[in-house]
């Protein structure tokens, strides 16, 4: 692989990085209880998200939050972290797949609310999950060509529509066990958001060094899982099999120039016990050191690498190395190694 697919950069940081987490809290076993008329009728047992995918509970927001107030408030608190003025900032990606709107973006909503100057230039990135680790990549090349002196990378989601509308979408008659099973994943989803600030790592030798990583694209696949507000559709068998031939490819392919077996940690995209498993047994790394998040806090889309980051970081130690990998719908896997 030759291009775009394999990035190293030269003086790029992460300063700081903060997470707000939702008020409520929803249960899978809630969930159950929710659907007991539909698994009855199918036949099929309770306590699936909890066997399955080994989510318990998951966060959805509470009356007086929101997605993207939730995401200013992580803003801030990254900025004040990393000790950086909104003024300073020169860019701000919005990576959030959540949108109640076309257009404008998330993004000028953002930036209003950090209070960023008008030269700092805002726009969204939507890859499914993999936008926050995308926005990362770009901001860090452009502060390797000099172009700006800090990034905000920012992420909202909200899953408490897409939850009540498959819940009562599955309650209707007519749905069969295929059915149900297409429209599982959504059941997984929680709410949350995150923030990063990323700078020189010349003016911030305190910071964790974004060193560089790989990404890669199998975007035959581009069908099998789709999702709006209204519900989330996927062949689960055949995205587990194909993703996992991309990020297993993936990975044999970076060992020409990168050595990971051997990360303190690898942040993986949250998704469920069947998805980690699968990868933990394919690369041959050690399961103790990847953390997991989505028992609790299911999948929050492109904001769970940096919520679990900021889990990890409690443990993290200077000179300590840092794998973050996801793989989004479509499909495509990123992969980016940062030096503690």
């Amino acid at each position: 692989m030759n291009g775009n697919a394999t990035t190293r950069h030269s003086n790029a940081a992460l300063l700081s990085v903060a997470s707000t987490m939702a008020d409520r809290v929803t249960t899978s076993a809630s969930i159950d209880e929710k659907l007991l008329p539909v698994l009855k009728r199918l036949k099929m047992p309770t306590g699936l998200l909890q066997r399955v995918a080994g989510v318990h509970e998951r966060r959805n927001w509470g009356p007086d939050q929101s997605f993207d107030d939730a995401a200013i408030d992580a803003g801030r608190r990254a900025l004040a972290e990393a000790g950086v003025r909104p003024d300073q900032v020169g860019l701000l990606i919005n990576t959030s797949v959540t949108r109640p709107h076309l257009e404008p973006s998330v993004a000028v909503r953002l930036h209003h609310g950090l209070g960023l100057p008008s030269s700092a230039t805002n726009f969204d990135i939507a890859n499914a999950c993999l936008g926050f680790v995308n926005g990362m990549t770009l901001a860090s090349q452009l502060i390797d060509a000099g172009q700006i002196d800090y990034a905000v990378i920012i992420d909202g989601e909200d899953a408490d529509d897409v939850q009540v509308n498959t819940i009562d979408r599955l309650l209707t008659e007519g749905f069969d066990r295929d059915d149900f099973m297409s429209e599982f994943a959504s059941l997984t989803l929680g709410s949350g958001a995150a923030a990063a600030v990323i700078g020189r790592a010349d003016r911030h030798p305190e910071g964790h060094r974004i060193l560089g990583g790989v990404t890669r694209a199998a975007t035959e696949n581009y069908d099998l899982c789709v999702g709006s507000v209204d519900g989330m559709f996927t062949d689960a068998k055949a995205l587990l099999k194909r993703g996992m031939e991309l990020v297993v490819s993936a990975w044999k392919e970076a060992k020409r120039d990168w050595n990971w077996q051997g990360m303190d940690r690898y942040v993986m995209h949250q998704v469920s016990d069947v998805h980690t498993s699968a990868f933990v047994k394919a690369a041959g790394i050690d399961r103790k050191r990847v953390p997991l998040t989505y028992p609790t806090l299911g999948n929050v889309g492109p904001a769970s690498i940096p919520i679990t980051l900021v889990e990890e970081s409690k443990t993290l130690s200077r000179g300590d190395r840092v794998l973050l990998m996801g793989v989004g719908s479509g499909i495509n896997t990123a992969m980016m190694e940062l030096a503690w």
